[in-house]
């Protein structure tokens, strides 16, 4: 199940104008499926990393870019189901005198010029879940400063670009893998009992945390804590929140006997949050998710090509 853990803010809406800066040259191809044995060997990069000019986006899916180029969370994209399965590779260079701070909003144009992205905002009312503190109050330990990420990977801005990207080490068939260049900062993953799979996070925020859970569950979550700072953070994951996280993410689940190998298809099989362990683990955590509707605002995708136009 490495592929179900491999993954893995709303300004900015609105389309692209014609003052709307742009990449000075920009390549797009596009990836193969997520594959664990590749990421681990660093065949195959996750997100996106800035360095001085150069853009470097890896195995984002049309969904992530989106999401990416207009500075919001997952759950605030809404268009064809299929704009989550073809992943791309880009290759871009700021012009210039620009910030990397302006590669969203670069993003947008590149979507426009070569998907043909169309979009517009709405609000709308949404299941989601509220994460909460439990009655009897919260039960994290906050990160010491030192429990930064390691030195030459960088957190993903809230909002902003993603400037790291993800890599992994270890097996689990040993004493697990480590993850860097998230938003929790170094992450461990081992297996638990059970088939379970155990997570530690060095170092994340609850906005951030929240962002990760609406990944597992069948709605959204949005952090009503009201807890500052960073947060040392453990939870174990069940089978079936795995592959409902593999399910959303569209990633290549390795078959049973496959050696790690990326052989099956993406998870569909969803089981009934309410039943799920991560629902257990907010409890150890004191934390809660309570059901609740509220207005969510929306990027609305009015049309996309499948395909880029040639580079």
């Amino acid at each position: 199940m490495t592929g179900g853990v491999v993954l893995a803010a709303a300004t900015a809406f609105g389309q692209t104008s014609a003052a709307a800066p742009t990449f000075e040259v920009a390549s797009i191809k596009p990836a193969g499926p997520l594959n664990p044995m590749m990421i681990k060997s660093g065949q195959m990069r996750i997100g996106m990393k800035i360095d001085k000019a150069r853009v470097d986006i890896g195995s984002l899916s049309l969904a992530d870019l989106i999401r990416v180029a207009y500075r919001v969370k997952p759950y605030q994209i809404s268009g064809p189901d299929w704009m989550g399965a073809q992943r791309f590779n880009i290759q871009a260079t700021l012009p210039e005198g620009a910030s990397p701070d302006q590669a969203p909003e670069m993003l947008q144009a590149l979507l426009a010029e070569r998907f043909k992205l169309t979009v517009h905002r709405e609000s709308k009312e949404h299941a989601m879940y509220a994460l909460v503190v439990g009655k009897n109050g919260p039960k994290l330990k906050e990160s010491p400063p030192d429990a930064d990420a390691p030195a030459g990977e960088s957190k993903p801005s809230d909002p902003g670009p993603e400037k790291g990207q993800v890599r992994i080490n270890g097996s689990m068939e040993g004493k697990g893998v480590v993850v860097t260049g998230g938003p929790g900062g170094q992450m461990r993953m081992s297996m638990g009992p059970g088939g379970t799979m155990h997570m530690e996070a060095a170092k994340m925020s609850l906005s951030s945390f929240a962002e990760m859970l609406s990944r597992f569950v069948d709605r959204p979550v949005v952090d009503m804590t009201e807890l500052k700072g960073n947060y040392q953070v453990a939870l174990d994951f069940a089978m079936d929140d795995l592959r409902n996280m593999a399910r959303t993410a569209g990633v290549m689940i390795p078959a049973p006997g496959a050696g790690g190998e990326a052989g099956g298809a993406p998870a569909n099989a969803a089981s009934d949050p309410s039943g799920s362990s991560i629902f257990a683990s907010m409890q150890q955590l004191g934390l809660k998710l309570e059901p609740r509707k509220a207005p969510i605002d929306l990027i609305v995708v009015d049309h996309l090509e499948k395909t880029p136009t040639e580079n």
